[in-house]
């Protein structure tokens, strides 16, 4: 496995070669656990290391395959898929039309401003009013087109997609399979975005694999922990998830 991820860099040395291997890995605990945050976890531990563009395309395979994963073990994905196919229309579309354009769209101002929502959001969660969302096929075209376009230009799609989902008081199982399914839908066209805008090369997409393995192995772990805590704890987890990332994400862009 080393002399694999060596070939397909340049000069990685064994310590990298492990930060990136414990990235991967940790990413997969917290989506597994969570259903969500495994480009956001991997995105903030990543760009340490490698260029933000790098990272997008290396988390291709890691997003889509771990998400596929996910929703195929749901309970009862074909309802997921009924109650969400608006939405992941509108995901599909404008994550494919932006993610054309990454190479031009300031990142800065982009992660700063999903940081900010996730921080926002999760404390108003606690301490404000309660977001009011309904069932209407208009939410789900406005927050799946909002969805697409920041996942297009930087890969991280969860902070809108779990804000209607909470919004909409999801249970857990519920939660797990609309996430895993929204998330699989927008990995398709945003591999195909970065390929067309020269991102995703085969090397890349190699790369990509082999982090697919570690996330798996991690996502499983976290599998396995999910089914020992109960909806009220589940839930704050994914807030107190959400206010660590994103003030991750804000010091990134500001720095």
């Amino acid at each position: 496995m080393i002399d694999l991820i060596k070939h397909l860099s340049v000069d990685l040395h064994l310590s990298l070669i492990v930060f990136l291997t414990f990235t991967f890995i940790v990413s997969g605990i917290i989506k597994g656990f969570l259903g969500l945050g495994l480009p956001s976890t991997a995105m903030g531990l990543l760009t340490l290391v490698i260029e933000p563009i790098h990272a997008i395309s290396v988390m291709v395979a890691p997003i889509l395959f771990s998400n596929i994963f996910q929703y195929a073990r749901s309970s009862n994905p074909y309802k997921t898929y009924l109650e969400l196919r608006v939405f992941a229309l509108f995901i599909i579309i404008s994550i494919f039309l932006t993610s054309l354009f990454i190479t031009a769209y300031p990142k800065s101002l982009l992660t700063i401003a999903i940081g900010t929502s996730m921080v926002i959001f999760s404390l108003n969660q606690w301490f404000g009013f309660k977001i009011q969302i309904g069932p209407s096929y208009s939410f789900q075209v406005l927050i799946g087109t909002l969805s697409g376009v920041l996942g297009g230009l930087s890969s991280i799609w969860s902070p809108p997609v779990a804000m209607y989902l909470i919004a909409r008081d999801y249970a857990k199982e519920d939660f797990i399979s609309a996430t895993g399914f929204l998330f699989m839908v927008g990995g398709i066209p945003l591999g195909l975005g970065l390929y067309f805008a020269g991102v995703l090369t085969f090397a890349i997409a190699i790369q990509s694999f082999v982090a697919l393995i570690f996330v798996l192995i991690g996502f499983r772990i976290g599998e396995y922990l999910r089914g020992f805590v109960n909806q009220h704890t589940f839930r704050n987890c994914v807030l107190v998830a959400f206010i660590i990332l994103g003030s991750r994400l804000i010091y990134e862009g500001v720095i």
